[in-house]
């Protein structure tokens, strides 16, 4: 396999999580009955450009089909994350009435709706049927197509040029790095800012979130990286903050190579020379992390077979993507965790890919009453302890498994 950024052989391993199905592919009560698609997920580092990523196995068509399950409204944290996004970004870049904001993945239209309220013109970009139609309900245009080079040279002829585009969460989803970003630096206008927020990878392997890393997630990104990328493709890194969703993020700020005004701030560089210090430059930064997604591994399983044995009841919350990955890299199944609890309607009822632990909604808790919950989402674990504070009425422990085993 090649470098999806710049074409050199890949040859030093990342981890390696053996093999599962796609992370968001939620079975219904008929697909039981039949097989999965399993594939291998292992990620590989590019010691040319720094840019880590997965082999390629599955097409984004597979992964993100028209009963695409996750919506961003679903997290009150993130809803309130993406309306102090709006109101930051409208104040520095002084947006208005006559501005156009594009978002790409748009999902369920959890933050153009905010644009919207404002009275700022916007759409969206979002390739899944189900976000989409769920982002149209809320009276925001969508064109339901994935983002590149070509749509963005349409949308660019039709005068939907951007004075602001928002990337969050996606970068790390597309197969095409080059092509994706390459859309931006056509689709802004010349003086537009692109903001893109992806998981830090070095906060990634520092704090052992091997979880986050599953098929969606073609791409793990440092700054590093990423500005290599921008840099081919048009784009020029002039901003970057450090933001805490995800487990810790970055929003880099970008304009257009070409056209872009806006001073560049001591904060690049400067987290760039962080990035190196910690030796993400170097292949001894990345040959450990294996060792230590195996010790949560076990930890977690051990755990939860002592649990059975005492007797103790189990519950685990929110069917998300890294708690598919970590219970299929574990494999556990329902004898250790016989449900998960989330708050998205069009997950309950179905089950967890791989592992097929079932997926109910949260009055299966309250009657359930279970001794242990186990918080699959650790990055909105004070979300979710705020939200099910009851569950201490009956002497209830809360539990995550990364960065390492915790019991509250």
């Amino acid at each position: 396999m090649k470098c999806r950024h710049c074409g050199v052989p890949l040859a030093l391993p990342f981890i390696d999580l053996g093999a599962a199905p796609p992370s968001n592919a939620y079975l219904t009560r008929e697909a039981l009955n039949g097989p999965e698609i399993w594939y291998p997920l292992r990620v590989l580092v590019c010691s040319s450009c720094w840019l880590v990523q997965t082999e390629d196995h599955a097409g984004r068509e597979e992964l993100f089909s028209a009963e695409y399950a996750y919506f961003s409204s679903t997290s009150t944290s993130w809803l309130a994350h993406a309306r102090a996004y709006v109101e930051a970004m409208v104040a520095r870049f002084h947006l208005t009435a006559g501005s156009m904001v594009v978002e790409v993945a748009a999902n369920d239209g959890y933050l153009l709706q905010y644009v919207k309220a404002l009275g700022i013109p916007c759409y969206g970009v979002e390739p899944t049927a189900s976000t989409a139609a769920a982002a149209r309900e809320k009276g925001i245009e969508i064109d339901e197509r994935f983002f590149g080079v070509d749509l963005a040279r349409e949308l660019a002829a039709a005068g939907r040029g951007a004075d602001l585009t928002a990337a969050n969460n996606v970068l790390a989803h597309v197969p095409d790095i080059n092509d994706f970003v390459a859309g931006f630096a056509i689709l802004l206008n010349p003086s537009g800012v692109a903001t893109f927020e992806f998981p830090h990878l070095l906060r990634l392997v520092q704090e052992n979130q091997f979880d986050t890393i599953y098929h969606e997630h073609y791409s793990y990104l440092s700054l590093t990286a990423v500005s290599r990328i921008f840099e081919a493709n048009g784009l020029r890194c002039f901003d970057v903050e450090e933001i805490s969703t995800h487990g810790g993020s970055l929003r880099v700020y970008a304009q257009r190579a070409d056209t872009g005004k806006h001073a560049a701030s001591p904060r690049v560089p400067a987290l760039m020379a962080r990035e190196a210090e910690a030796g993400m430059t170097g292949i001894a930064f990345y040959s450990d992390f294996q060792r230590h997604a195996e010790k949560v591994k076990d930890d977690l399983v051990e755990f939860l077979i002592d649990a059975r044995r005492k007797g103790l009841k189990v519950g685990a919350y929110g069917a998300a993507a890294k708690g598919n990955t970590l219970m299929n890299f574990a494999g556990i199944r329902p004898d250790l965790v016989p449900y998960v609890v989330d708050r998205a309607a069009a997950k309950q009822g179905k089950f967890m890919p791989g592992s097929r632990i079932p997926i109910v909604d949260e009055a299966h808790l309250k009657a359930d009453r279970p001794d242990i919950v186990l918080i699959l989402p650790w990055n909105i674990k004070a979300e979710v302890v705020a939200q099910l504070a009851y569950v201490r009425d009956w002497n209830a422990k809360f539990v995550t498994a990364v960065p390492q085993l915790r019991i509250d």
